[in-house]
């Protein structure tokens, strides 16, 4: 006869706790919330500091390049880079060779918030309770983790 014991006990790789998704899962929702009110005093949401810590690495993208970089579809990035260049940050031109393409550059006022965002890394570092090295660490094994995914999904298919 099995009993609830032998099924849990046979299950253990099943619970929640021993899912590396869910680790990352959990732990990125408290990264968003760490985030928030740092976000918020720049009138930034989360979405749209990533859109804007890629422009602040290299101005002029295309959303394409931009949506690249972000790991996310170009479709899902037009409304944020809209919301981004109603906020005066960057503006969207189609370019003169291929009106299919658009060029986003920040304006000055875009420029400028990357001063203030600057202290936002120090609270993200004090907030993990890790030293800098070992956030570092980290970041690089999930770098790691990310591109193994990556090249799972590409063999697969």
């Amino acid at each position: 006869m099995t009993t609830e014991r032998d099924i849990t006990d046979n299950c253990d790789h099943l619970l929640l706790d021993n899912q590396a998704c869910f680790a990352l899962h959990s732990t990125s929702l408290m990264m968003t919330k760490v985030y928030k009110p740092l976000l918020q005093a720049l009138g930034l949401t989360y979405p749209q500091y990533l859109a804007m810590m890629v422009l602040w690495e290299k101005d002029g993208l295309t959303v394409g390049e931009i949506s690249a970089r972000l790991l996310t579809d170009p479709g899902s990035l037009t409304p944020l880079l809209k919301r981004l260049e109603g906020e005066g940050l960057l503006s969207r031109t189609r370019s003169r060779e291929d009106e299919r393409v658009v060029i986003v550059e920040l304006t000055a006022q875009g420029l400028a918030l990357r001063d203030q965002a600057k202290r936002v890394p120090q609270c993200i570092l004090g907030a993990s309770g890790f030293t800098v090295e070992r956030l570092q660490h980290l970041q690089s094994e999930l770098q790691a983790l990310r591109s193994h995914l990556q090249d799972s999904l590409t063999e697969s298919t």
